[in-house]
């Protein structure tokens, strides 16, 4: 399973491009998030962001559309599954250390070297 905890080395190395283009999308993803729990179609909502296209989900906002660094596709924690991505066997495990998607934002950050789950907390209303 990949690593399902906010890393340091994550932090430093994207934490600054990943916040200024979240304080833009915030409020979509959030929406996003709140209406895949909504129609039920998962309590799991995951943001998988990437400065190419990707395979993962489908996308929601592309880097053009509001100028941010990345692109924003919307999927959940089923296709994770169904990909390979989290493991069948350590599914309890994601959804323990999964947090509450009405004050965080899933994202799966995926980049030349890099993919992880990185979880910032939405702005307060």
């Amino acid at each position: 399973m990949i690593d399902n905890e906010n890393d340091p080395e994550l932090n430093g190395k994207y934490l600054g491009t990943v916040t200024k283009d979240f304080i833009q999308v915030c409020d979509i993803l959030k929406e996003a998030a709140y209406q895949l729990k909504a129609r039920k179609i998962s309590e799991f909502p995951i943001f998988p962001i990437s400065k190419v296209d990707l395979p993962i989900g489908q996308l929601l906002l592309p880097k053009e559309q509001k100028n941010t660094a990345w692109n924003y596709n919307f999927s959940f924690l089923d296709e994770f599954i169904q990909r390979g991505l989290v493991d069948k066997d350590k599914e309890e495990e994601f959804k323990q250390f999964y947090k509450d998607p009405e004050e965080f934002c899933c994202l799966f950050v995926v980049d030349e070297e890099f993919t992880k789950f990185m979880y910032i907390p939405y702005p307060n209303d």
